[in-house]
């Protein structure tokens, strides 16, 4: 069976199973399941009032851009990606996926009622400033390709193209400017600021781990399958797509920190993004670029560890629901009565 492909009914045969990987992916996924509201994010409104303008600058830009990104992420996933491969355990990963676009929606939707927010403003401002339009621009310049009738899926120009799709939304978006995202976000929490907050930032940056992990497994499995597709020339392009996604967020970390805060600011971040860049190529089998050191070694612990405990409530931020052993649980409860 051909990863992607136009899809036959023999597609919807889940066993025998021919990527474990993705189906390993998809029970990890449901057992990292979590809703926003299980976290008290109200507790963090004392530590709002005691914040300077630069540092609700931050929270307030970081939210414009997270609450549509996911959505654009979510559209990528229906439109350029789902109709296209053909392993149902690859569907199952994805729907799971789908979802989790949709709760991180939802969990900024959260953040953006419970903080005193200037709520139309932060809905217009990804599309008022230009920095951050350029990175919607970005994205959607490699969806469109993906989302009209003519392209087909089959060819090698086709299978090009869904991989740069893939390298655009899942390396750079998901993978870089998230992961930027998050390390900004988890920083207030290393100064004792808005924890609960960064107890979400947690789940959501989990969740976006396994995301990562799928869309890395994806190409490197297509391209496995695809031998014509490695050349150099290939190569030297999707190494190109990452340069210029970091030099997007270049630019928008300049306006997401224009005079900086205690700790932080645009080139200590840039560097972060250009090492984060590094990693992914080197994942991506494709040598370094950047050559950057990690400026936050802190968040090894973020992205590497997820034993991180909510300081309010005392609850493990990396639980994991088992929905096997819960039923197990209730069965043998019930027998007993």
């Amino acid at each position: 069976m051909a990863l992607i492909g136009k899809a036959t009914p023999d597609d919807m045969n889940l066993h025998p199973i021919n990527y474990q990987w993705a189906y390993d992916l998809y029970h990890q996924a449901v057992r990292n399941t979590w809703f926003p509201h299980e976290i008290a994010l109200k507790d963090d409104l004392t530590d709002w009032q005691t914040m300077t303008d630069d540092e609700r600058h931050a929270v307030k830009f970081l939210m414009a851009f997270f609450n549509p990104a996911e959505l654009i992420v979510n559209r990528s996933l229906a439109l350029g990606v789902y109709q296209y491969v053909k392993a149902p355990e690859c569907h199952l990963y994805l729907a799971k996926q789908m979802w989790e676009e949709a709760n991180h929606c939802v969990a900024f939707e959260y953040v953006l009622n419970t903080f005193p927010f200037d709520r139309e403003h932060i809905f217009q401002l990804h599309l008022e400033t230009p920095s951050m339009k350029a990175k919607e621009d970005y994205i959607n310049k490699y969806m469109r390709r993906m989302t009209e009738e003519t392209l087909d899926i089959e060819t090698t120009e086709g299978k090009q193209d869904f991989i740069r799709n893939l390298v655009a939304t899942n390396i750079v978006m998901e993978g870089i400017w998230f992961y930027s995202g998050f390390m900004v976000a988890l920083s207030f929490r290393q100064r004792n600021k808005l924890r609960n907050f960064g107890s979400m930032i947690n789940w959501v940056l989990r969740d976006e781990s396994l995301h990562l992990q799928f869309g890395i497994n994806l190409i490197l499995n297509i391209l496995e399958e695809n031998p014509s597709l490695v050349t150099p020339e290939f190569a030297a392009e999707i190494k190109q797509i990452v340069v210029e996604g970091v030099n997007l967020e270049t630019a928008y970390n300049k306006d997401l920190f224009p005079n900086g805060i205690l700790g932080l600011n645009a080139d200590y971040v840039n560097q972060y993004v250009q090492y984060v860049a590094d990693r992914r190529l080197e994942e991506l089998g494709l040598g370094k670029y950047y050559n950057a050191t990690n400026p936050a070694k802190w968040m090894s612990i973020a992205t590497d560890v997820f034993e991180l405990v909510n300081f309010f409530e005392a609850q493990n931020t990396s639980y994991e629901v088992d929905v096997q052993a819960h039923s197990t649980q209730k069965a043998e409860t019930k027998q007993g009565e």
